[in-house]
This record gives structure tokens, C-alpha cells and sequence, in this order.
């Protein structure tokens, strides 16, 4: 059975489809207590029940991002806070190879404030 989640990545077009669920594997590969569900109709990761990031599609530009939960306390040059006084976004290009180091750097660097 296909869960409502899995839904949200079924339904999306390419290149935007593959960008997302390699996106969605590297956030769940960065630590065992990582859970993945679905909230206001997108996918949300949890550290230990924690709401810490969620996957979403830029409607303008139709490209994929990492929401980050506490982006506040989080600094890195490629994160944008736009008007969120909370939150920060890392944009990802879904015709170009996934920057996977900066990814990886700044999903680690949100998990330190969780493991604190």
C-alpha cells in the first residue's frame, strides 16, 4: 500500500520527481532517529518526534528546496530567510547535480540543535 506521503513524490514531474526523492534518501540517511510523515500536504522530516525539515517545491520557479525548521539559528550562505522569521531555505537546481556536501553540511549542522 502507497502511503500519503509517498504520494506527494509520485505526483510530481521530472526532473523535479528524481531531485526530491534523492533529497528526501540524504535527509533520512543522516541519523537513525529520522522519520519521515506528511504535514499541510508535504513531506516532513522528524528528529525524535521533532518537526526539523520539510521538502517543498518553489511555485514560481518550480524548483525543489529544503525547508529547514530552525533556519534561524542556522549560518550558511546559500540558506535564504526571505520574509520567514523562523525558518530558512536551501535551494536545490533539479538540472544540476545535488550539491550534496553543502546538503549533508547543513542538514548536520540543524541536527546538532536537536542532539543538544
Amino acid at each position: 500500500m502507497i502511503r500519503e506521503v509517498d504520494n506527494y513524490y509520485l505526483n510530481k514531474s521530472e526532473p523535479n520527481r528524481s531531485c526530491l526523492l534523492a533529497l528526501r534518501s540524504i535527509i533520512l540517511e543522516q541519523d537513525a532517529n529520522i522519520t519521515e510523515t506528511q504535514k499541510w500536504g508535504m513531506p516532513c522530516f522528524c528528529y525524535k518526534k521533532k518537526m526539523f525539515c520539510f521538502l517543498w517545491t518553489d511555485k514560481k520557479r518550480d524548483e525543489p528546496y529544503i525547508l529547514m525548521v530552525e533556519g534561524k539559528h542556522l549560518d550558511h550562505p546559500q540558506l535564504e530567510a526571505g520574509n520567514r522569521s523562523r525558518m530558512k531555505i536551501l535551494r536545490i537546481k533539479p538540472n544540476e547535480d545535488i550539491p550534496i556536501d553543502t546538503v549533508t553540511l547543513v542538514l548536520n549542522d540543524a541536527l546538532n540543535l536537536y542532539r543538544l
